[in-house]
Formats: C-alpha cells, sequence, structure tokens
C-alpha cells in the first residue's frame, strides 16, 4: 500500500485571547486540539460539522497561513509544518487551496490574464511568452470559460465563473492536494452542482487529492470518497462515504446526516434536535465534549474523553457508546 499524500498528526492550533486593560493573554480558543487523519493520493476527504467547530482552521494550518500550536503535518513523507522557506515555496506549490469567497480571493486590479500568470511566473512552469501564454489558455478550457475573458477583470463575471477562475488559479501551479474551503457554500444551486462536476472533471483528469471542507452534507454525499466529522476542535468520526451516510456510529454525526433534506419527494425523516448550544471552544467540556448536548450520555462521558478508535469495517469512531459490549 503505497503512503499517503498528506499526513496529519495531532494537529493543535490554540488561539490566544486578550483581556484587560494592557491586552494580556489570559485565555485560549482551543480552535483545533489533536486532530489526525490521512490523504491518500487522488481522494477526496470531506471535513464536515457545524459552523465554528475548527474546520476551515485545520486547513489553513496545513497550508501553513499561520503557525500550528503543535503536531505534524506531513505532505509526501516530508514534514511542512516546521519546513524551512525554501521547502515552503516547493510545498506551496504542490498544495493549493480554492477559497469560499470568489470575489475577495481575487485581485479586482488583476486581468484573469495576469491572476492565472502569476503562479506560473513564481513557480517557474513557463519556458518561454509564448509556453506562458499555451499554458493561461488551457487553463481557461479546463474550466469551461471562453478564453476572450482573459483580458476581463474579476468583477466582470457572475460568481460561478469567479469561481472557476480561483480553481483555475489553483490548477496553474501544477498542484497534487487542492484544499477547498466551503469553496461552493456562497454558490447558488444550479452553480454549486457545476463547480462540484467541475472538481471531479479535474481530480480524474489530473489525479488531484481533494481536501474538501463544507457544512453542505448533500454536496458532499456527491463527491466525496471518505467522511471526517468535527465537533468543537476534534474528529468525532472517520469513515467511506456509502457507511457514514448508510450506518453512521456517532451521536452527532446521526444528528447532522437526520438533518439533510431527502431527494424523494414527500419522503420523510426524522431530524433528531439537540437540545443546549455549542460550547465556548475557549472553555470546552471535560471528557466527551458532545456530551453536553449528546441524548445517550452516561457518567463515563463526562470525565473521560474518547479516542478515536477503529470500529466495523473502516469507519473510526471517538464515542464511550461505541466501546460498550454489545446487550
Amino acid at each position: 500500500m503505497s503512503p499517503p499524500l498528506l499526513q496529519v498528526n495531532d494537529l493543535k492550533k490554540h488561539f490566544p485571547v486578550s483581556k484587560g486593560l494592557f491586552g494580556r493573554k489570559s485565555e485560549w480558543v482551543y480552535a483545533v486540539d489533536g486532530v489526525s487523519f490521512e490523504i491518500a493520493r487522488g481522494e477526496t476527504l470531506s471535513l464536515v460539522g457545524e459552523s465554528g467547530c475548527g474546520k476551515s482552521t485545520v486547513g489553513r494550518a496545513i497550508l501553513r497561513l499561520f503557525d500550528i500550536t503543535s503536531g505534524q503535518v506531513i505532505l509526501d513523507g516530508q514534514r511542512i509544518d516546521d519546513a524551512h522557506p525554501s521547502t515552503m515555496r516547493q510545498m506551496r506549490r504542490r498544495v493549493q487551496v480554492v477559497f469560499q469567497d470568489p470575489f475577495s480571493s481575487l485581485n479586482p486590479r488583476m486581468r484573469v490574464r495576469d491572476i492565472l500568470a502569476e503562479p506560473i511566473r513564481n513557480f517557474g512552469l513557463a519556458k518561454s511568452a509564448e509556453d506562458l501564454e499555451v499554458r493561461v489558455t488551457a487553463l481557461m478550457d479546463t474550466v469551461r470559460l471562453p478564453r476572450e475573458a482573459l483580458n476581463r477583470r474579476p468583477h466582470e463575471f457572475s460568481g460561478g465563473q469567479r469561481q472557476r477562475i480561483g480553481i483555475a488559479r489553483a490548477l496553474a501551479a501544477e498542484p497534487e492536494l487542492i484544499v477547498c474551503d466551503e469553496a461552493v457554500s456562497a454558490l447558488d444551486v444550479s452553480v454549486k452542482a457545476q463547480i462540484v462536476n467541475l472538481l471531479q472533471d479535474l481530480q480524474q483528469k489530473f489525479g488531484l487529492a481533494l481536501l474538501f471542507i463544507s457544512h453542505d452534507l448533500a454536496i458532499v454525499e456527491h463527491m466525496t470518497h471518505r467522511v471526517a466529522v468535527m465537533y468543537l476542535g476534534k474528529i468525532v468520526e472517520v469513515a467511506p462515504r456509502r457507511e457514514i451516510f448508510a450506518a453512521p456510529r456517532h451521536p452527532y454525526t446521526k444528528a447532522l446526516l437526520s438533518a439533510v433534506p431527502l431527494p424523494e419527494p414527500g419522503a420523510q425523516r426524522n431530524p433528531i434536535i439537540l437540545g443546549g448550544d455549542v460550547p465556548s471552544p475557549i472553555n470546552p467540556p471535560s471528557g466527551c465534549r458532545f456530551h453536553t448536548r449528546c441524548p445517550y450520555v452516561f457518567d463515563r462521558c463526562r470525565t473521560e474523553e474518547p479516542q478515536l478508535r477503529a470500529a466495523e469495517g473502516d469507519q473510526w469512531v471517538a464515542c464511550h457508546l461505541d466501546a460498550l459490549p454489545a446487550g
């Protein structure tokens, strides 16, 4: 079995909170607090959960948009979380990102031609000016935009077209992994489907790996290979797509899936209503972080933190209930 393209080991990112007159840092936001997973070459891993669970922070930590608190991020066998700037330059070519808002992520003063040419120039991928032009026009063809649009600026495009430009810019660096941080959440439903289909086609064509960060489980079910479910800075369940949508094991995963609309007209689903609010990441609960909202909570949940452990098949779950003997 080939080694994973990306391996994340016990990743933690704690942000300081300034308090008091002089801004002393007396508290921490435990945004990501011990997350581990792997992504194989050509695989899509979807990271899902409620807003504020830390999934976007995981993506940005992998991209080294900030330093992590502890843990390891390993790309193709090489640690990149503490890498030298010269190593990071090569890493940034191999790992690209598509952000949520396609308008704010594109420079409004630059024409599309220059937006796409910039990463090609930065990483020295073009042999000549003619080669650069060939690459830029090929990128427009790849994301299904007209070549004559190369001289237009971002504000002249629709939201879906701007996201295609963002995808083309990511592809310009010839990456192996693309982090899609809520890449379709700001788009209309019909446009979402087009962008998801485009990403799947590009994955097959170029052998890309995708970290697809989303809260939209209907989209996730359509495009992913595996799903990792996050709650309050931790992963509570990891499983292949079919297993997690057919037989979720963690109570939080069951609640999330129960809220997904069914595609059949008139079909009924009984949503699981969770009590209480999501606890603050500044002061997370002891034991299992979900125990304050879990309908199956018992004493052990309040005091002992469950570890992610193998369940049936390829499912992994962090739940004391799952560890109880049958009967």
